[in-house]
């Protein structure tokens, strides 16, 4: 009986890391949509999209070298490494930020190699985004690896509640999502992630969608099993394996619904505003952390 619940478990986690990746976007667009009174595409139009793309040569620019034809492979390569990852934790978590690290260098290596302008200025605002957000990641993945646990009293669940709200806004922050950006405008001159693929097509633009993906399952995921691992009242939950790997799943639906409404609800604030935000985030997060370890 044993063995078969593990089989089981595992099978639910290798479904959820083929579905999740597509299934994620495709929630937060269609929530996105149905927000704002429209029916919206399909859920699986990602997956339509990318067998279309896949299907098509790329174009290049008259500025195309190496970069151009290998980054779309590596920021895929790297992107689909750290879906793995978070789905089947083989390694230590505190890889992720050198993953998302390799995922933007080689979206910012194919943006700047093709010199255009608005590429060049979404490649600034990506590594800006990342300059400031990767300390507060880290420091949100050392207490995922920890053993702190939120127990159930009203202290606890307070500091559980902020905790999860600053690591939202660095998910939030690593997607390019308001307050940070504003995809509703569809106005792709003034985007981060889209500016940056404004040259790609074809196979290429497949890939670094690809990649975007697997990023934004992984980040959803991750702030899902921060939940289930960490806070008292989901331990007994996490414990068994198909039901861990079920609320996983949900988990990282729901937060995919969640952040659809919010993205279209909510508006982008200016540049200059950006880092403040992201710096007081960042010692908000700190103290908390230092709280947390010292209430141990």
């Amino acid at each position: 009986m044993v063995t078969a619940t593990f089989l089981l478990g595992i099978l639910i986690q290798i479904l959820a890391f083929i579905s999740l990746p597509f299934l994620c976007g495709g929630v937060l667009q269609k929530i996105r949509a149905y927000a704002q009174g429209r029916k919206g595409a399909p859920v699986l139009q990602i997956l339509y999209d990318t067998i279309r793309m896949i299907k098509k040569s790329p174009i290049d620019g008259p500025f195309s070298g190496f970069f151009s034809e290998s980054s779309a492979i590596f920021a895929f390569a790297f992107g689909l490494v750290l879906w793995s990852l978070v789905s089947f934790e083989w390694a230590s978590l505190l890889l992720i930020p050198f993953l998302i690290g390799m995922i933007r260098f080689a979206t910012v290596a194919y943006a700047v190699e093709n010199g255009t302008s608005f590429g060049g200025m979404g490649a600034a605002r990506e590594t800006l985004l990342f300059i400031f957000g990767e300390p507060i990641l880290i420091l949100v993945l050392v207490v995922l690896e920890s053993n702190v646990v939120f127990h159930e009293n009203f202290a606890h669940i307070s500091f559980a509640i902020l905790f999860f709200l600053g690591a939202t806004l660095i998910v939030l922050s690593e997607l390019a999502k308001p307050p940070f950006d504003d995809p509703r405008t569809h106005l792709e001159l003034t985007m981060v992630h889209e500016a940056m693929l404004l040259e790609a097509s074809g196979r290429t633009r497949a890939f670094f969608e690809l990649a975007h993906q697997f990023k934004t399952a992984s980040l959803f995921l991750l702030l899902t099993k921060l939940g289930l691992e960490h806070v008292e009242v989901f331990l007994g939950v996490s414990s068994v394996p198909i039901w861990k790997e079920l609320a996983s799943f949900g988990g990282a639906i729901l937060l995919s619904a969640l952040i659809g409404y919010w993205e279209a609800n909510s508006t982008r604030r200016k540049w200059i505003w950006i880092p403040e935000l992201l710096g007081l985030n960042f010692i908000f997060m700190l103290i908390l952390g230092i709280l947390l370890k010292l209430g141990k």
